[in-house]
């Protein structure tokens, strides 16, 4: 970096990309956001948001009035350029770096000596390392010239501006040079702890982080199902287990999604089939969970069905991988609604977090209440607590307790 205030260069302008890019703007850096979509880089230079998300708005369109940030569907020269970009996996799980290896090859025409580069992306173990390696091959010059670095993001959807500034983050460069300079670059946006390691560790550490979660999210989800058999209200009893001074049980949802707990464990396992198996285990019972509410709502159909021969209309209330945001990524509710819809079921879909014809043929919440046969609740969305209703309800998010 050639000055205090280094110039940088974001590559991926979705979820984390943008509110990064935003965030390091306003912090008075210059920064150039990358993207392959045309749409998303013109909304962003009118000022404007493609995606919901708390405060980010408002900063997006702060710092591109002032010249700070500006979007385009190619790099330029920097001191510093960001990866953010999503890594999904092929078929049999195996982690999918073609987006990784993608931006990587955008950048490499435009790194200078003393250039950093630092991959934000999930990534399997090694992947910095080979993707200095990738560098190299087109830059040999640059051995020994330029720093690599890996320091993924630890972000909650609908608070990221405030997390990506007061969380901790573990970075780890491929030597000690590199570790330092990405920590000296975090400095200037991050306000919580940054502590340094190496690029592998940094990589497992993402993983882990998440596969940890996973592992608690499927105790919740298969204690659901044991407690749907035995007639046992199961939010009543988490709420009495939870009174445990170290009992902390997590709650039953549809299942699993967003691109980081249903995809990251799969990075472990893919790599380390035979030491991981009570993480495929969990991977497995949460997409189990949302095979299990898909056949609770098709034997709840079939039952109307036969009582009232015909078909019901039901509500599908919450299309988003989690409450309160409108990210669609690996969502269960998704995988439900899409099922259902092949089962040729009459469906109002739900989604109050989606605007602008994100989703083709999405109901008002209190319409699809009111006119639907019964009423799914797969996503805990704040505005589903206020519904009331005296038709029959299947609830898998705790919308009813």
């Amino acid at each position: 970096m050639t000055n205090s205030k280094p110039t940088v260069v974001m590559i991926g302008l979705g979820y984390i990309g943008l509110p990064t890019a935003a965030l390091i703007a306003g912090k008075g850096l210059q920064v150039t956001g990358v993207d392959v979509s045309k749409d998303v880089v013109n909304i962003i230079n009118k000022g404007e948001i493609h995606i919901v998300e708390p405060d980010l708005d408002g900063l997006v369109h702060h710092v591109v009035k002032k010249g700070r940030l500006k979007a385009s569907t190619q790099p330029v020269e920097a001191d510093v350029f960001l990866i953010a970009v999503p890594t999904p996996f092929k078929e049999n799980y195996q982690p999918d770096l073609t987006f990784v290896e993608s931006a990587i090859a955008s950048i490499i025409p435009y790194l200078k000596a003393g250039a950093l580069v630092i991959i934000e992306s999930t990534s399997p173990v090694g992947t910095t390392e080979k993707m200095q390696e990738r560098i190299l091959q087109h830059r040999s010059e640059l051995k020994g010239k330029f720093y690599m670095a890996y320091c993924p993001e630890r972000v909650l959807p609908g608070n990221v501006i405030y997390e990506l500034e007061h969380n901790d983050r573990a970075i780890g460069g491929i030597d000690e040079a590199s570790t330092l300079k990405a920590i000296a670059f975090y400095k200037h946006f991050v306000k919580g702890e940054l502590h340094a390691t190496n690029a592998r560790t940094a990589e497992m550490c993402k993983l882990v982080e998440n596969a940890s979660r996973d592992g608690q999210i499927a105790f919740a989800n298969e204690l659901s199902m044991i407690c749907d058999k035995a007639e046992i209200n199961v939010w009543e009893l988490i709420n009495l287990a939870n009174k445990h001074p170290r009992v902390n049980i997590l709650q039953p949802g549809t299942g699993v999604g967003g691109h980081c707990i249903a995809v990251d464990p799969w990075f472990i396992v893919s790599e380390f089939p035979e030491e991981s198996k009570l993480m495929r285990s969990a991977r497995e019972i949460n997409n189990y969970k949302t095979q299990w509410v898909i056949e609770k709502i098709k034997n709840k159909a079939l039952a109307f069905e036969i009582e009232n021969k015909r078909k019901p209309l039901i509500a599908c209330m919450g299309l988003a991988f989690k409450p309160n945001i409108d990210d669609l990524r690996e969502s269960p509710a998704v995988t439900v609604a899409d099922a259902l819809e092949k089962e040729d079921l009459q469906l109002l879909k739900v989604e109050p977090n989606l605007h602008n014809g994100k989703v083709e043929g999405l109901t008002d919440y209190n319409d699809a209440a009111r006119k639907a046969d019964f009423i799914v609740f797969l996503v805990a969305h704040k505005e589903f607590f206020s519904i009331e209703t005296t038709k029959p309800v299947l609830d898998f998010c705790g919308i009813i307790k």
